[in-house]
Formats: C-alpha cells, structure tokens, sequence
C-alpha cells in the first residue's frame, strides 16, 4: 500500500474511530493494523493526532452568527472609504456619525442593520475589512530654510502645552513641490490645536512672509476659540518679524515658541496631520502656478473643515510611560472628533456649543465627501493641464 493510500485510508477509518465505543475500536484498530501493516501503538496515534482536511466533523456545532455579514459590510466598505479609511477604534466612532447621513446617499438600512453596525467591536471591523485595506506609503523633500533673524527673541518650548484647554497650536508647511524644491510653488499652511485637535489649513503662494501672515490671520478669525499660543518649527515663513510683531505686541499677546532645529519630535501633532489632513489627499503632486492658491483655500475654508472637523475622530495619547519601564505601554483616550472634544471644553461658553451642534446637525458627511472630491478633481485636471 503506498503512502498516500494509506493517508486516505487513514481519514475513511478516522470519523469510524472517533464515533465507536472502545470494543469497535480494538476491532478497528486490528482491522488497521492487518490493512496497513502498522504497529498497534502507531496507529492509535495517528488515530489519535489525525486532523481532517476535507471531511467536516458532522457533529461540529459552531456557534451562531451574532451578525448578517452581507447586510452590513457593503455600508461598512461605503462609510469607512468616505471617511478616509480609518483603524477599526476610530471607525467605531465613526459609525454614529455617519448613520444618519447613509440613507440620503444610499439606500434606506433597515433598523436591525443599523443595530448589528452599531454593535460591531473594533477588532470585528478590522478582521471584515482586512481583505480590502490599501496600504500606501511615500515620503516628500524637506523645505524647512532657517530663519534666524529673530531666534533669540522666540523661546524654544521642550515641555507640553497646556492640553486642557483650546486655543494652543502648532504650526507647519506643507510644500507641493512634487520632486524638486527650486522655483516658487503652493505650500499648504497646516495648524492643529493640542487640546481638541481642531485643524486649519490655507494655501499660499510661496512663503513670502506677509503671505503667510495674512492666511495666520484668516485662520485666527476662523476658529472657534481664541488663540493663545503658536508653537512652529525654524522655517522662515514663521520666524520673522512680521508675524512675531502681529503675534506679541497686542493687547493681549500670543505665546509665540518654537521647536529645536531638527528636532520633528517636538512638533509631533501637526507633523501627523500633514500626513492625514493634506499628504494622503494632495500626494505629492508639484502646483507650480498661482490659480492653484485661490482653488485649495475654497476648498480649506468650507467642505474641508468641516468634514475633518466634525465627522473625524483622533485618538490622543494620555498616559506615556518612562523609557526605563520594564514594559512601556502608551495609553490613549476613546477616539474623539474635534467637535466632540470641543463640546465637552469648559472653556467654551454654551452659545457658541449650540451653533456648532446646529451647524453640524446640518451637514451629511457624505455630501461634504463627494463635494471636496469633486474640487479636488479640478485641481488635479489644473495640474494635468499645465503639465500638459
């Protein structure tokens, strides 16, 4: 007999030997044995450790499914690619906030789909999404030309923010300059606050100093809470006197920091959301033309905003452990909007909180997605033109 008759052998006889009493399996065993040609004690251990491939163990009663997959994961693909393909602990939070906008776009859910979506765990959305998750990765040129004009009167900050209250930011640029930095081009000015995580962004041509003091200014008017501290890098567009001047000689000055040279660590939160809030959107294209400015500040100062501020939830680090720990683990909060982070501040007064729940209960996250794509295929159709 050879060996792969004898394997098939072996799995015909495994479901009889598990199911007979142990007179039947002395009878089997001798029958196995007289077959094969094995010794007795071999075979009762192949009996024993033999796995079925093929043949399902007719007695196997699994446990039932709590959920109906082909009901709730085509709104789970639909909401988790609208919403920028979030980690399964943020699309958790996600999913209360988009729900309500789903049956505008798509087709009604029924109420006990929408429960099984609600009640999905953040591991069971990652092992349903796992086969359709794109992994994407590239990296940009450094931009970041010293200014040194004014660094002795800008302190370097090395401890935290005051993280309990709104109104503290860091600051970057983002420069679209595709795979040379010579010549002028767009660079996007990207402002997050450490306390809610509330972002800003605003298109510049080049980064000519009262260029981008006249887009802090327009940020500045367009937060929700007054602004009290700005933290940057070393680059020029930040470090000149235009801006230090506008910053600290008002009536009531702005703490105006900065990081270490070469230390992207001490901007760690706007280092992130030059990533998610502008990178993972606008690639790495170069928008070497001035008509690029006016497009992304339409598109910054409405659907923009709004949907990374109202509809996005982060999750911030609470607890970071000493180095010399025998086993350093991070702690962080539930994931968060902006929005959300800011209702719950006790340093914003309830009228504002009022207009911003009015103003949120207002928009469909859905319809702001298919809005900023539709403008983010003008500008790419610009780029193709004058590449052309």
């Amino acid at each position: 007999m050879s060996p792969q008759s004898r394997r098939e052998y072996l799995a015909a006889l495994y479901w009889r030997y598990r199911r007979a009493n142990r007179r039947a399996k002395s009878i089997i065993l001798d029958e196995f044995c007289q077959t094969s040609g094995y010794h007795r004690k071999h075979a009762i251990r192949l009996l024993k450790r033999f796995r079925p491939f093929i043949t399902p163990d007719p007695r196997k009663r699994g446990r039932k499914p709590n959920y109906d997959y082909n009901a709730i994961l085509p709104p789970l693909k639909r909401i988790w690619l609208a919403a920028n393909q979030p980690c399964g602990k943020r699309l958790k939070a996600v999913l209360p906030l988009w729900l309500p906008g789903y049956a505008q776009i798509y087709d009604h859910l029924p109420q006990e789909t929408t429960q099984q979506l609600l009640r999905l765990s953040a591991a069971t959305i990652d092992r349903l999404l796992q086969h359709t998750r794109l992994i994407q990765g590239r990296r940009g040129r450094a931009t970041t030309k010293p200014g040194t004009l004014l660094k002795t009167h800008i302190p370097v900050k090395l401890d935290q923010w005051n993280e309990t209250k709104p109104g503290f930011l860091e600051a970057d640029t983002v420069a679209h300059c595709g795979d040379s930095a010579s010549g002028t081009f767009v660079f996007t000015i990207d402002t997050v606050d450490i306390a809610t995580g509330w972002t800003e962004q605003r298109a510049v041509w080049g980064k000519g100093e009262t260029g981008v003091l006249t887009q802090i200014k327009d940020i500045e008017q367009t937060l929700p809470f007054p602004l009290r501290g700005f933290d940057s890098d070393n680059g020029s567009e930040f470090l000149n006197y235009h801006l230090w001047k506008y910053l600290c000689h008002r009536k009531n000055p702005v703490q105006f920091t900065r990081s270490r040279a070469y230390h992207k660590d001490d901007n760690a939160h706007i280092e992130q959301k030059n990533w998610t809030h502008v990178r993972e959107w606008l690639g790495y294209y170069r928008f070497d033309h001035a008509d690029f400015v006016p497009l992304l500040n339409d598109l910054y100062t409405s659907e923009w905003r709004f949907f990374h501020n109202f509809f996005c939830p982060s999750s911030k680090l609470i607890e970071k452990p000493a180095p010399a720990a025998a086993k350093p683990r991070k702690r962080y909060d539930s994931p968060k909007t902006p929005l959300q982070r800011l209702l719950l501040s006790t340093d914003i007064h309830d009228a504002l909180k009022n207009t911003l729940r009015d103003q949120a209960a207002a928009l469909n996250p859905f319809l702001l997605r298919r809005a900023i794509e539709s403008k983010l295929k003008r500008i790419f159709a610009l780029h193709s033109k004058i590449n052309a």
